[in-house]
């Protein structure tokens, strides 16, 4: 396994314990600094919660300063499929230690992922034996394994937290078709899922799809 994660922390607006964790996966190539400021955004409505932001566990091999959950080098659903199984235990073991480490049942948890980090947080999230409060995934994609019976991905789901999905319009790194295909997939399996299409932006989040996900999480904390 790889090493233990660790990254950028903020403790709760309120002051005392932590009542809720909220953990942000970051995007191919970033670290955990890339998003952990969503929780500066998001202390207005969610003051008793705890934000974590980890840095993936391996150097990015396109990206030497950043981070990689795993390698990307053709894109494929196949890579995809292996690297977010390779990725999943180390990510698992962080949630299970930071919850314990803050004495927060499992269910006190919501993932909030971005392009890759979204693969990871659906991944792991549909796969938690105690299913997080809510999943927020901007830019990416639910990957599954290619050529799969819808049977056999039903088999490995574990957890069906609510969902909300959230994708710029312009998105050329990974389509906004993404946002369908992965909505569709979602519901087949029964998880209840929610989408909102950012207009004219690209591979990043805008104000409005910040805003939606803070309020998604918030109600559901």
């Amino acid at each position: 396994m790889a090493a233990q994660l660790d990254g950028p922390r903020i403790e709760p607006r309120a002051g005392g314990a932590a009542r809720q964790l909220v953990v942000f996966l970051h995007g191919y190539g970033a670290d955990g600094n890339d998003l952990i400021d969503i929780g500066r955004a998001w202390q207005a409505v969610m003051p008793h919660a705890a934000f974590v932001s980890p840095h993936a566990p391996h150097p990015c091999g396109q990206s030497p300063t950043g981070r990689e959950w795993f390698p990307l080098t053709n894109r494929a659903q196949s890579e995809r499929w292996l690297g977010v199984g390779s990725a999943a235990p180390v990510l698992d073991a962080f949630l299970d230690a930071e919850l314990t480490r803050r004495n927060l049942p499992p269910r006190a948890l919501a993932l909030v992922g971005f392009s890759q980090g979204t693969m990871m947080a659906l991944h792991v999230g549909l796969r938690r034996a105690t299913a997080p409060c809510a999943i927020v995934g901007y830019s990416g994609v639910l990957v599954t394994e290619p050529d799969a019976k819808p049977e056999t991905l039903a088999a490995q789901i574990k957890a069906r937290p609510p969902v909300l999905l959230i994708h710029g319009d312009s998105d050329e790194l990974i389509p906004p078709q993404a946002l369908f295909m992965s909505a569709n997939g979602l519901a087949a399996l029964g998880v209840p899922v929610e989408w909102h299409l950012s207009a004219g932006i690209g591979h990043g989040i805008d104000q409005e799809g910040l805003r939606q996900g803070g309020e998604f999480i918030a109600r559901r904390l």
